[in-house]
């Protein structure tokens, strides 16, 4: 089978350049109601994911923003990966949970990447070394990491799995690639993604980055490419 060729590190203009143009495609809007199941009647049933960010009221819900909740792992699940059973019984009634509890709370909540300072989202901040926690543990992986710390702080940090990375590129490192891309010609990326948002009819709940992540996913995942593991 024909593999996709693999995108050299995106500089952020380059990475902005290319959400734009996911993110401007005319099918974005048909593909988020399609996702979150808005469209017009009769409406698809909307996938898995669209539960994501608001299961259980949220990860990111201010009486549980500090802690894994049960919740926050099927939420995962809906996003094509599963948390080991050992490490989610460690995130849950162990050791560490506590540690990554210790991490969140530092972590701010309620701020868009956008708004971020780069002292948030670079190495050796509170969310990197949560992130760097989590994806070391035995087959969690980057993507589950990820995925983990989305649900938690869906405003501030990034869904970013394969397929994502097959048609973005993979600036290094992501986070502050995409913070300086959602950044650029005075937030104009940022905005465009709030404007996708209201034209498709999304509630305020999904925020930019998850506006991002789905039309980039629906429409790379459209094209049938076959992207590198």
């Amino acid at each position: 089978m024909r593999r996709a060729k693999t995108h050299a590190p995106a500089s952020p203009h380059l990475l902005a350049e290319r959400l734009g143009a996911w993110t401007t495609d005319p099918r974005a809007v048909a593909d988020l109601r399609r996702y979150y199941g808005a469209a017009l009647v009769p409406a698809a049933a909307p996938f898995t994911g669209s539960r994501f960010e608001f299961l259980g009221g949220g990860g990111d819900r201010p009486e549980y923003a500090d802690r894994i909740m049960a919740e926050d792992l099927i939420a995962v699940q809906t996003l094509s990966v599963t948390v080991p059973v050992p490490v989610a019984l460690e995130l849950l009634e162990g050791g560490l949970g506590t540690r990554l509890a210790s991490l969140l709370h530092a972590i701010p909540t309620g701020i868009d990447m956008a708004d971020a300072d780069v002292s948030d989202l670079a190495p050796g901040s509170p969310a990197d070394q949560a992130w760097n926690l989590l994806e070391s543990q035995h087959d969690v992986g980057w993507v589950i990491a990820g995925k983990v710390l989305a649900r938690k702080r869906p405003q501030l940090l990034p869904v970013y799995d394969r397929v994502v990375r097959c048609a973005l590129g993979h600036p290094r490192p992501f986070w502050l690639g995409l913070h300086a891309a959602l950044r650029e010609d005075d937030g104009a990326l940022h905005r465009q993604l709030l404007e996708l948002r209201q034209i498709a009819g999304l509630p305020d709940t999904v925020s930019a980055l998850r506006v991002a992540d789905v039309a980039v996913w629906m429409g790379h995942r459209a094209q049938g490419h076959d992207c590198p593991r």
